[in-house]
């Protein structure tokens, strides 16, 4: 068991389905995700999810059974993971960071 609180990135693929379209597929996967109680954030390329390493980890894996349990027979994930010990902060907390660089750099250029 690994006591680390994590921010894991993943694109699930399903392969090999009828279409080129995976929504359908994705839409099942927020299901679970959701049920999870975990803190998420969906985009465009996939989804942010923070929590501990074993629960973020155990979420993934259940993505991929449910994914096979739709009737796919592959199914590829990218997975982008990291952990911070120095001190806590969230995924949303990062954005934010940048965010403001990103105001004052438009409040020096004179742009509002």
């Amino acid at each position: 068991m690994v006591d680390l609180k994590c921010t894991a990135d993943f694109c699930l693929i399903p392969m090999g389905t009828e279409t080129a379209s995976i929504s359908k597929y994705i839409a099942e996967v927020q299901v679970l995700i959701r049920s999870s109680g975990l803190k998420y954030s969906m985009h465009s390329a996939g989804t942010t999810v923070e929590g501990p390493w074993d629960k973020v980890m155990e979420l993934i894996g259940k993505a991929h059974e449910l994914i096979h349990s739709l009737g796919v027979s592959r199914v590829q994930s990218d997975i982008r993971v990291g952990t911070r010990i120095d001190k806590v902060q969230s995924f949303t907390d990062k954005v934010d960071a940048v965010e403001k660089i990103l105001k004052e750099k438009d409040e020096a250029a004179g742009k509002s």
